[in-house]
Protein backbone atom coordinates (compact mmCIF):
# COMPACT_ATOMS: atom_id res chain seq x y z
CA UNK A 1 0.00 0.00 0.00
CA UNK A 2 1.33 3.33 -1.20
CA UNK A 3 2.28 5.94 1.86
CA UNK A 4 -0.63 8.81 2.08
CA UNK A 5 0.58 11.98 0.08
CA UNK A 6 -0.54 15.44 0.78
CA UNK A 7 -1.18 17.77 -2.24
CA UNK A 8 0.70 20.79 -0.89
CA UNK A 9 0.49 24.19 -3.17
CA UNK A 10 2.79 26.99 -1.70
CA UNK A 11 2.35 30.40 -2.35
CA UNK A 12 4.06 32.07 -5.38
CA UNK A 13 7.12 33.31 -3.10
CA UNK A 14 7.72 30.26 -1.77
CA UNK A 15 7.86 27.48 -4.42
CA UNK A 16 11.13 27.83 -5.27
CA UNK A 17 11.98 27.59 -1.92
CA UNK A 18 9.86 24.64 -1.43
CA UNK A 19 11.10 22.91 -4.21
CA UNK A 20 14.39 23.31 -2.71
CA UNK A 21 13.33 21.70 0.64
CA UNK A 22 11.53 18.58 -1.68
CA UNK A 23 13.91 17.48 -3.74
CA UNK A 24 16.65 17.80 -0.23
CA UNK A 25 14.37 14.64 1.12
CA UNK A 26 14.99 11.27 0.98
CA UNK A 27 13.08 10.24 -1.41
CA UNK A 28 12.47 13.52 -2.98
CA UNK A 29 8.88 14.65 -3.12
CA UNK A 30 7.26 14.35 -6.09
CA UNK A 31 5.49 17.02 -7.77
CA UNK A 32 1.96 16.84 -9.23
CA UNK A 33 1.80 19.62 -11.34
CA UNK A 34 4.02 23.12 -12.42
CA UNK A 35 2.47 24.32 -8.82
CA UNK A 36 1.18 21.49 -6.83
CA UNK A 37 3.73 18.97 -4.79
CA UNK A 38 2.44 15.32 -3.28
CA UNK A 39 4.10 15.24 -0.25
CA UNK A 40 4.29 11.87 2.06
CA UNK A 41 2.31 12.30 5.55
CA UNK A 42 5.36 11.44 7.24
CA UNK A 43 7.33 13.94 6.04
CA UNK A 44 4.61 16.73 6.00
CA UNK A 45 4.46 16.52 9.85
CA UNK A 46 7.92 17.36 9.83
CA UNK A 47 8.81 19.61 7.44
CA UNK A 48 9.47 23.51 8.23
CA UNK A 49 6.28 25.19 9.01
CA UNK A 50 7.37 28.75 7.39
CA UNK A 51 6.78 26.89 3.99
CA UNK A 52 2.93 25.94 4.34
CA UNK A 53 2.24 29.51 5.58
CA UNK A 54 -0.58 30.31 3.31
CA UNK A 55 -0.54 27.52 1.04
CA UNK A 56 -3.18 25.17 -0.26
CA UNK A 57 -3.02 21.84 1.41
CA UNK A 58 -5.60 19.24 0.05
CA UNK A 59 -7.72 22.11 -1.11
CA UNK A 60 -8.07 24.15 1.52
CA UNK A 61 -5.86 26.52 2.99
CA UNK A 62 -3.46 26.15 5.54
CA UNK A 63 -3.33 27.81 8.71
CA UNK A 64 -0.86 27.58 11.66
CA UNK A 65 -1.67 26.71 15.35
CA UNK A 66 -0.61 30.13 15.83
CA UNK A 67 -2.83 31.84 13.45
CA UNK A 68 -5.66 29.66 14.33
CA UNK A 69 -5.65 30.90 18.12
CA UNK A 70 -5.37 34.51 17.04
CA UNK A 71 -8.65 34.31 15.06
CA UNK A 72 -10.46 32.30 17.37
CA UNK A 73 -9.49 35.07 19.60
CA UNK A 74 -10.05 38.00 17.66
CA UNK A 75 -13.42 36.10 16.67
CA UNK A 76 -14.39 36.31 20.59
CA UNK A 77 -14.36 32.60 21.22
CA UNK A 78 -13.15 30.33 23.81
CA UNK A 79 -10.01 27.79 22.31
CA UNK A 80 -13.10 25.29 23.08
CA UNK A 81 -14.43 25.81 19.97
CA UNK A 82 -17.74 26.57 22.08
CA UNK A 83 -18.69 30.35 21.24
CA UNK A 84 -19.48 32.92 24.09
CA UNK A 85 -22.40 34.30 24.56
CA UNK A 86 -23.24 37.46 22.61
CA UNK A 87 -25.56 39.32 19.96
CA UNK A 88 -26.15 36.58 16.89
CA UNK A 89 -24.27 33.69 18.76
CA UNK A 90 -25.46 29.86 18.34
CA UNK A 91 -24.72 27.55 20.83
CA UNK A 92 -22.66 24.76 19.13
CA UNK A 93 -23.78 21.12 19.80
CA UNK A 94 -21.96 18.83 21.63
CA UNK A 95 -20.83 15.82 19.27
CA UNK A 96 -22.04 12.38 20.26
CA UNK A 97 -19.10 10.24 20.36
CA UNK A 98 -19.27 6.77 20.35
CA UNK A 99 -16.34 4.45 21.41
CA UNK A 100 -14.52 1.91 18.39
CA UNK A 101 -15.93 -1.23 18.32
CA UNK A 102 -12.49 -2.67 16.73
CA UNK A 103 -10.32 -0.55 19.30
CA UNK A 104 -8.17 -2.79 21.58
CA UNK A 105 -9.51 -2.38 25.37
CA UNK A 106 -5.68 -0.73 26.28
CA UNK A 107 -5.92 2.32 23.38
CA UNK A 108 -7.83 4.55 25.78
CA UNK A 109 -4.44 7.01 25.45
CA UNK A 110 -4.18 7.09 22.29
CA UNK A 111 -6.09 9.31 19.40
CA UNK A 112 -6.00 6.08 16.79
CA UNK A 113 -4.30 2.69 17.76
CA UNK A 114 -4.18 2.52 14.36
CA UNK A 115 -1.99 5.76 13.81
CA UNK A 116 0.99 4.70 12.17
CA UNK A 117 2.02 8.30 13.25
CA UNK A 118 5.96 9.55 12.76
CA UNK A 119 5.82 11.86 15.09
CA UNK A 120 5.39 9.86 17.78
CA UNK A 121 8.70 8.63 20.02
CA UNK A 122 10.92 9.80 22.64
CA UNK A 123 11.41 13.26 21.88
CA UNK A 124 10.30 15.87 24.63
CA UNK A 125 6.94 17.13 23.06
CA UNK A 126 4.51 15.03 24.74
CA UNK A 127 0.61 15.95 24.68
CA UNK A 128 -0.55 17.57 27.57
CA UNK A 129 -3.68 15.90 27.66
CA UNK A 130 -2.71 11.87 27.28
CA UNK A 131 0.70 11.90 27.67
CA UNK A 132 1.49 10.70 24.23
CA UNK A 133 5.12 11.70 23.10
CA UNK A 134 5.61 13.52 19.98
CA UNK A 135 9.33 14.08 18.05
CA UNK A 136 7.94 17.61 16.91
CA UNK A 137 5.98 20.78 18.73
CA UNK A 138 3.62 20.53 14.84
CA UNK A 139 3.27 16.87 15.27
CA UNK A 140 2.12 17.11 19.11
CA UNK A 141 -0.45 20.36 18.30
CA UNK A 142 -1.76 18.58 15.44
CA UNK A 143 -2.69 15.39 17.59
CA UNK A 144 -4.01 18.05 20.26
CA UNK A 145 -6.30 19.54 17.83
CA UNK A 146 -7.61 16.27 16.44
CA UNK A 147 -8.00 13.78 19.02
CA UNK A 148 -8.61 16.68 22.22
CA UNK A 149 -10.75 18.94 20.34
CA UNK A 150 -13.08 19.70 23.75
CA UNK A 151 -9.73 20.15 25.86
Amino acid sequence: MPPELIRVQPTSALRREFAVWAVAQRPKVRTVSESVFAVPAAQFTVMPERLLIGSIVDGRRYVSPDEDQAQQLAEGTELLGVGLPGPGSVPLPSPEIAPRRDAPADSSDRSDPDDDNEDEGDGGFGCDVCGRPFKSERGRDAHRRQAHSEA
